[in-house]
């Protein structure tokens, strides 16, 4: 089974920095798209990220310009540097695998907060 685990979470200040890690698991790590998405307290879970199995990059429009994804195959983990941190950035954040079955780590807990 294709497993996740999420790492990097934290109490943060706004304004502050973050660099959450995705290490999956597996032999066929290189042809997975990985996501992240948040849930917030009484929210539904959102997307804000996801890099495919050759490099592309998207961006949820409330991050773009603050979060940046990316991809370490030799260690078979996704990363999610966040700056700028605000506080509606806290939630639980959970990294993602679309295979043939939907794959999702245990999340991180996020808190921005003074």
């Amino acid at each position: 089974q294709v497993q996740l685990v999420e790492s990097g979470g934290g109490l943060v200040q706004p304004g502050g920095s973050l660099r959450l890690s995705c290490a999956v698991s597996g032999s066929r790590f290189s042809i997975y798209a990985v996501s992240w998405h948040r849930q917030a307290p009484g929210k539904q879970r959102e997307f804000l990220a996801v890099i495919t199995s050759s490099g592309t990059t998207n961006y949820a429009d409330a991050v773009k310009d603050r979060f940046t994804i990316s991809r370490d195959r030799a260690k078979n983990t996704v990363y999610l540097q966040m700056n700028s941190l605000k506080p509606e950035d806290t939630g639980v954040d959970y990294c993602r695998v679309p295979a043939a079955v939907d794959y999702w780590g245990q999340g991180t807990q996020v808190t921005v907060s003074y």
